[in-house]
């Protein structure tokens, strides 16, 4: 029996107002990638160095990708006293995947269903997609989503870990919150 961990993918979404894709392409260019799931994790479960260790992952991600001159922040909430919400973290859109196409247009419109966020259009920094049990993957559970985040783009709060102590555990008995990426709206 093959036991499979899932991995854990971040979601990376460029968040500088300056820089951010824009809805009217120029020159029938498309918008730049504002957003990926990252092709490989650090390796050591949900400890991220907790979310500035996400965050500087992502970033590594995208510089060799090409896409160092923006700033990207991983897609994840924290809990407790001092909480943050993802949401809060992104910029305020839209957001164009690898090809150019347009996922979100705002914060709202990310966290609801008319985006574009579902496993056939979120590709990794290098423009990959990843595969899924709709095209019969059969390794399927090694592409969740570990976001912290509920689908709102807020942190949980009822007191139950949902973000592996704030992305700086490993431990197996600390549970974070698991979304398929086949069915997913919001990273």
């Amino acid at each position: 029996m093959k036991i499979h961990k899932p991995l854990l993918a971040l979601a990376a979404i460029s968040g500088v107002a300056l820089t951010m894709v824009t809805l009217q392409a120029q020159d029938d260019e498309p918008p730049e990638m504002g957003v990926f799931i990252t092709s490989v994790g650090l390796g050591d479960g949900g400890n991220l160095g907790g979310l500035e260790g996400a965050d500087a992952h992502c970033q590594q991600l995208a510089a060799n990708a090409g896409l160092g001159h923006r700033s990207w922040h991983a897609y994840l909430s924290t809990q407790g006293p001092d909480a943050v919400n993802a949401r809060d973290r992104i910029g305020e859109g839209p957001w164009a995947n690898a090809n150019g196409l347009v996922m979100a247009t705002s914060v709202d419109n990310l966290h609801f269903d008319n985006s574009n966020f579902n496993w056939t259009f979120m590709l990794d920094e290098n423009g990959n997609q990843f595969a899924s049990r709709i095209d019969g993957d059969p390794d399927f559970t090694e592409h969740d989503v570990l976001t912290g985040t509920q689908i709102d783009g807020t942190a949980f709060t009822d007191g139950s870990d949902m973000t592996c102590s704030n992305w700086t555990s490993n431990d197996e008995g600390a549970p974070g919150c698991s979304t398929a990426l086949r069915s997913i709206k919001a990273l």
